[in-house]
C-alpha cells in the first residue's frame, strides 16, 4: 500500500491501515484539511468535486462530498468529469476552490485528492503545506446542524468546457469539418470516453471509432500515454485507416497523436504542434518544464518570441506562464495550457487547436511530424547510496561543466549547443533522475551517460 502526500494533493493505493494507503478516514482526514484552507481565504462557501472514472471513485467522492458539507461547505458534484472541466467550472461557478478526484496516469488501484484554488488553479507549495500541516495537528471541528452545506448534481459542465473551447477565436470548425478526418480515440476506459467524442463531434468530426469505451476503470492496459501502452491504438489507426489517432490519460489532461501509419507523433510534439499554430497567428512566448524537449525553443525563436523553462510540475509551469505573459505553455508529457481558457493542462483543448492546425495545413500526420526538429529524450536514473550529499555532487558537476550554460532552478540542467541533460532527486524514492536529448537515441544514451558516469565517480570518492 501507498500513501504520497505532497504539497498538490493526496495520492495513495485505496485500501489498507489509515495512513498506509488512500483509506476511508484519510480521505475525510485531508478533505477536511483542505476545507479548513478554504474557509481561511474567505466566506466562499462553494467547492466544486468531479472525478474520473475509476472503480473508487464514487466511494471517494461520497466521503469528500459529506465531509465537506460536515465542514458547512456547499458542494457542486460535476459526477464524471475531467480535470480541466472542474478547473473551469471552479472560475464559472465562482466557487472557493475545488477536489478532482483522479490519480490521473496511475492504475486502477490508486485515487487522489487533485486540490484547487479559487482560480481553478493547483495550489501553491505555502499552500499544499498548510492543508499538509494542518491534517497532521488534528484540529478538525465541523459545522453544527444548521450549517451544514448542500450537495447540488451539475453533469453540464464538460459541455460548457467545450463550448468554451468553441468560442477560442482560433478553433476553426469550419476548417475541421471540411477535411473529414477519420479519429480513433483511446478512452482508456474512464471518462475520455464521454468528452472526448463529445467534443471531436462539436468541432465538426463525424467518423470517430473509440476503443476502449466503456467507463468502468478496469482499465485495458496501463493508463499512461506511452509507446508501450498504445500499440492498440496504433494497430487500429493503421486497420481502419483512419487520419489519426487519439491518446488521453484517464482525466484528460494530457494527450498524445498517432499518425496515419500507426506511428507515434510524440508525446513531446504535442505542444510543439499546437504552439506552432499559436504562435504562426499570434506573436508571443512560451513556457515549458526544464525536462522537456528543445523543439519547443526551436519553434518558438523561428516565429520571434521568447522561450523560459520552469521547474517541473504544473504550477511552476503555471507560474513562469504568468510571469512571462506566454499565450501558450505546457509539459512535454502531451499537457497543453491555453491561458485564454484557464491555467491547467487541457487535453480537450489541445485537441481542437490540433486538429485546426492540421486541416488548415491539409497535409498528413506524418508531414506534419516531419516539419519540426527531431530530437530524443532518454530517460535514466542513478540510486543514490545511503548518505551521499546531492547538493554536494550537483555543485561538483556543476564546477566541471562551469563553461556551459547551466540552470538550477530544479536540479541542475546543463545544456551542450542543442544538447542538454538534467538532473532532479526524486521526492518519493532515493535516486537522481538524470534525462537528456539530442538529435538521436544513441547520441542522447550517450550524453546521460558521460554525466551518470561523472556522478558514480564523485559519490565514490564522497563515500571514500
Amino acid at each position: 500500500m501507498a500513501l504520497i502526500k505532497s504539497i498538490s494533493g493526496i495520492r495513495g493505493t485505496i485500501g489498507g491501515k489509515p495512513g498506509t494507503g488512500l483509506t476511508p478516514i484519510d480521505v475525510v482526514k485531508f478533505t477536511t484539511a483542505y476545507g479548513a484552507w478554504v474557509r481561511k481565504q474567505g466566506n466562499n462557501k462553494k467547492i466544486i468535486i468531479g472525478r474520473d472514472g475509476r472503480i473508487s471513485g464514487e466511494m471517494v467522492r461520497n466521503l469528500v462530498a459529506a465531509t465537506l458539507q460536515g465542514s458547512g461547505f456547499d458542494v457542486v458534484d460535476l459526477g464524471w468529469s475531467t480535470t480541466p472541466t472542474v478547473e473551469m467550472a471552479v472560475k464559472m461557478e465562482n466557487a472557493g476552490g475545488g477536489i478532482i478526484l483522479t490519480a490521473s496516469h496511475n492504475p486502477k488501484e490508486w485515487n487522489a485528492l487533485k486540490l484547487l484554488n479559487a482560480e481553478g488553479e493547483f495550489l501553491s507549495g505555502d499552500d499544499g503545506q498548510w492543508i499538509l500541516d494542518y491534517a497532521d495537528r488534528d484540529e478538525a471541528v465541523y459545522a453544527p446542524i444548521d450549517e451544514i452545506g448542500s450537495l447540488r448534481y451539475d453533469d453540464s459542465y464538460i459541455q460548457k468546457h467545450i463550448d468554451a473551447i468553441l468560442a477560442h477565436p482560433l478553433v476553426d470548425v469550419a476548417a475541421i469539418r471540411a477535411r473529414n478526418f477519420k479519429v480513433v480515440v483511446d478512452a482508456v476506459n474512464s471518462t475520455g470516453a464521454i468528452s472526448v467524442p463529445e467534443l471531436l463531434r462539436a468541432v465538426g468530426v463525424t467518423d470517430i471509432v473509440v476503443i476502449n469505451a466503456e467507463v468502468t476503470g478496469h482499465f485495458a492496459h496501463n493508463p499512461e500515454p506511452l509507446a508501450e501502452n498504445l500499440v492498440g491504438l496504433c494497430t487500429e489507426v493503421r486497420n481502419t485507416r483512419a487520419h489519426l489517432g487519439i491518446a488521453v490519460d484517464p482525466d484528460v489532461d494530457r494527450l498524445c497523436f498517432v499518425n496515419e501509419d500507426g506511428s507515434l507523433f510524440g508525446e513531446e510534439y504535442t505542444l510543439v504542434a499546437v504552439a506552432d499554430y499559436i504562435l504562426s497567428n499570434r506573436k508571443g512566448n512560451t513556457v515549458s518544464n526544464l525536462s522537456s524537449t528543445r523543439a519547443l525553443r526551436d519553434v518558438t525563436e523561428a516565429m520571434g518570441g521568447s522561450y523560459a523553462a520552469s521547474a517541473v510540475g504544473e504550477v511552476n509551469v503555471v507560474r513562469k506562464m504568468k510571469e512571462t505573459n506566454a499565450v501558450i505553455g505546457g509539459e512535454g508529457n502531451g499537457g497543453i495550457i491555453v491561458p485564454e481558457l484557464h491555467y491547467g493542462r487541457d487535453a480537450l483543448a489541445g485537441i481542437a487547436l490540433f486538429l485546426t492546425h492540421l486541416a488548415k495545413l491539409d497535409i498528413s500526420m506524418t508531414q506534419l511530424r516531419a516539419s519540426y526538429p527531431d530530437y530524443f529524450i532518454s530517460k535514466n536514473k542513478i540510486e543514490l547510496q545511503e548518505g551521499i550529499d546531492v547538493q554536494h555532487i550537483f555543485g561538483q558537476i556543476k564546477k566541471k561543466y562551469a563553461g556551459q550554460p547551466v540552470n538550477t532552478e530544479d536540479g541542475l540542467k546543463i545544456e551542450f549547443d542543442k544538447e542538454w541533460v538534467h538532473l532532479r532527486t526524486s521526492n518519493t524514492e532515493p535516486i537522481i533522475r538524470v534525462y537528456s536529448e539530442s538529435k538521436s537515441e544513441e547520441m542522447a544514451n550517450q550524453l546521460a551517460l558521460r554525466i551518470m558516469n561523472d556522478i558514480k565517480s564523485m559519490m565514490q570518492v564522497t563515500a571514500s
